[in-house]
């Protein structure tokens, strides 16, 4: 690499920002279904019978654009989160690559769980505010937030419950987040690679959109169990003093006890579409990006973001 000019971090974690906002924009209403599915039971009744019943209830008794409550909040994770994971595991990807010699899965998989540790601790004020945006609407009026925006989420969180409110569930929100990057950059590198390796897929927007897709299905079977346990956590209220759930442990013992065990996975359907594209999305934004900045800026060679 040396004598090679490369991308600077702070483009890095830029271009990570950017193309996880870009990707929120079109599968912010699926983060919302999917919020609605993990919190649907929590009243002793099942509120939704499937993805397209909670979206159909959704419009028909919040507005059609009920279905983007929570942008704001959904658009801070992306430029704190995603900006600083990415950008941190395209940072360590180049100090421990060696020339013509890629990483084994297992490091990678480490690299990804240290760079999705580090953006969930930073970017849990904005999740905590996703979480509770997007829920307000399941609520009867008079128990409702209302929040108007993030920033009058946090601003309120802040005043009314304490400023360490704002990492309330921060626990399993850095552990999915190690299991969603542990499996999602793995995955998506190793299946980029196999596919490029096959020599029937060139390295291009299919490329990129097959193993995002691959990528996508492993960390939703992978990472759903801890994702309820967080957006329950998250979006718990306390009341004379006594929380709702104690920890994760506590939210998985309540819901297989009063759900079932399948009801971890509850959400599926919403959760993988959510991923899937915004994976999709987020990675082919980065690796274009990058290509443009090889070719536009440093005048060499594209070289590959992930």
């Amino acid at each position: 690499m040396s004598g090679e000019a490369t991308v600077p971090n702070a483009v890095k974690f830029a271009f990570g920002g950017t193309a996880g906002m870009g990707a929120t924009l079109v599968v912010q209403p699926l983060d919302l279904v999917k919020n609605r599915m993990q919190l649907s039971g929590t009243t002793g009744k099942k509120e939704y019978r499937s993805s397209m019943h909670a979206l159909s209830s959704i419009i028909k008794n919040e507005g059609f654009f009920a279905i983007y409550n929570g942008l704001s909040a959904g658009l801070l994770r992306q430029a704190t989160y995603t900006t600083t994971r990415l950008g941190t595991y395209s940072f360590l990807m180049e100090k421990f690559t060696e020339k013509d010699k890629p990483l084994s899965f297992a490091m990678k998989a480490g690299l990804g769980m240290a760079a999705g540790g580090i953006g969930s601790f930073v970017g849990t004020p904005a999740e905590l505010a996703l979480i509770r945006m997007t829920g307000d609407g399941r609520l009867p009026p008079e128990q409702r937030r209302n929040y108007t925006g993030v920033v009058n989420a946090l601003t309120r969180i802040t005043k009314e419950e304490g400023v360490l409110t704002l990492w309330r569930g921060c626990t399993p929100t850095v552990i999915r987040a190690m299991v969603v990057n542990a499996a999602q950059l793995a995955t998506y590198s190793q299946a980029k690679q196999a596919l490029l390796a096959s020599g029937k897929v060139q390295d291009g927007i299919f490329c990129h959109f097959l193993a995002s897709m691959i990528s996508g299905l492993a960390t939703t079977i992978a990472s759903m169990p801890v994702d309820i346990a967080k957006t329950r956590i998250q979006s718990m209220k306390v009341i004379d003093g006594k929380p709702e759930y104690k920890n994760a442990f506590d939210v998985w013992g309540k819901v297989i006890k009063n759900e079932g065990v399948f009801a971890l996975w509850k959400g599926f359907t919403p959760y993988y579409m959510r991923l899937g594209p915004h994976t999709v999305l987020t990675f082919i934004i980065l690796e274009q990006m990058n290509a443009a900045y090889y070719k536009y800026v440093l005048k060499q060679e594209v070289t590959s973001a992930l």
